[in-house]
């Protein structure tokens, strides 16, 4: 099934180039505004997998409208920003971004920005299942990022397979991702090292 997607920016041509990039690569653009409050409509209503939002538009800003959709965690979110804007990027994540694209962006940077917030959304879903308070799910989310950060640091492994190993082995073990993540960072797990052929690099 194709991902869903929402877009509000209130400059057309961006917003044409970027539902026609989107298009192009196999998305769906199931809904498209200039307006703040409508994306916030839209989302709700259509229940896409992400919503790209720029920040400064009419009605309610970006960073207002990815703080009610990752609240009540609706959909990825992924901030448009503008070259100038880059001091917004920390606010941006505070308020629930999982990806952020700078603008004037390359159509080649659009679909790894929005498959990492997709990615990241997943995540979080997965760590929400496991810790029923939000306090809880903050401290996990913490301890999986730093266990994360240890394998990508000490492995070379990418963010996703990283998250994967954890969640697997969490999975395998019917144990808590937190648990496990507690383990990596203790230097007691480690995935298997994959065979290397004779003669190495």
């Amino acid at each position: 099934m194709a991902t869903r997607v929402v877009i509000a920016e209130d400059e057309a041509i961006i917003r044409l180039d970027l539902k026609e990039t989107l298009e192009e690569e196999g998305y769906e653009v199931v809904g498209e505004t200039g307006r703040g409050d409508e994306a916030v409509e839209l989302v709700r209503s259509l229940a896409p997998d992400v919503a790209i939002l720029d920040i400064k538009m009419p009605g309610l800003d970006g960073l207002s409208v990815a703080r009610i959709v990752s609240g009540e965690r609706l959909a990825a979110v992924l901030i448009l920003t503008a070259f100038s804007q880059r001091d917004l990027v920390e606010q941006a994540r505070d308020a629930g971004a999982l990806a952020y694209l700078v603008k004037p962006f390359q159509r080649t940077e659009l679909v790894p920005a929005v498959e990492l917030a997709l990615g990241r959304f997943r995540e979080l879903r997965a760590l929400a299942e496991q810790a029923r308070s939000l306090e809880e799910q903050l401290e996990t989310r913490k301890v999986v990022d730093r266990a994360k950060g240890t394998l990508m640091d000490e492995l070379a492994m990418k963010e996703a397979d990283a998250f994967s190993f954890i969640q697997r082995t969490a999975m395998r073990e019917r144990t808590t991702m937190r648990q496990v993540a507690e383990r990596v960072l203790a230097g007691s797990l480690r995935p298997d090292p994959p065979a290397r052929p004779a003669g190495g690099a």
